[in-house]
This record gives C-alpha cells, structure tokens and sequence, in this order.
C-alpha cells in the first residue's frame, strides 16, 4: 500500500518542488557540485559538436549528468551522516569515504567514455 497524501498533478508538483529545494542546496553547499555542473556546462555543447551520432552525443553528455546524479547521493550521505554522527566513527568515515569513492569513479567513467568515443 503507496503513502496517503497527495497523487496525480499534486504530487508531481510537490515532488518537483522538493528536488528544486535540494538542488538549490546542494549548489549553496557543495563547492565540489557547483565545479561539476559548471564542468559538464562547458563540456556539453563540445560533446554535442565532437559526437558524431545520437548515440555517441547521448554518451558523452549522460557521463556527465552522471556525475552530478553520484554527487548530489554524495553530499546526501555526506549530510545524513554528520546529522546523526558528530563524534568520529569508523563506519561515518567508511560511509564518506565510500560515497566520494562512487564520485571519483563517475569521473574516471568521464574520462575513459570520452577518450572511447573520440579515439574510435
């Protein structure tokens, strides 16, 4: 059985709200989320001139989205973490750790999908 509230149009408008509220924090309070998004604007256009089909284009600008999608679940970690987890704690670091882990192997994916695509 689904949450009570609200469905249909309302729900999409609430949750539609809710993923603004967070990326607007997110981009207030991530230093590392604003050099990625301002990255992947930069390199988006190149990747929709150097790809020359869909499918190379789809590839070249959804690694970088990808990027963002591993570090918006990082900062979301990153910020549960410290709310409930002040004192150090081995697993409060391993949970850091592991999520900024999944950040710099969305970039390597970056970096290999390119040269992939613009070596073949």
């Amino acid at each position: 059985m689904g949450k009570p509230g609200n469905t249909g149009f309302t729900r999409l408008i609430n949750a539609t709200t809710y993923s603004m509220a967070g990326l607007a924090w997110a981009w207030r309070n991530e230093a590392a989320l604003r050099q990625e998004a301002i990255l992947a604007l930069l390199l988006a256009p190149l990747a929709c001139y150097l790809g020359e089909t869909g499918v190379e284009r789809a590839l070249l600008v959804g690694v970088l989205l990808l990027v963002l999608l591993v570090e918006l679940i990082n900062t979301a970690v990153e910020a549960v973490v410290d709310r409930f987890g002040g004192e150090h704690h081995a697993l409060s670091k391993a949970a850091k750790d592991v999520a900024s882990a999944a950040v710099f192997v969305s970039l390597v994916n970056v970096f290999v999908v390119w040269l992939l695509v613009l070596l073949t």
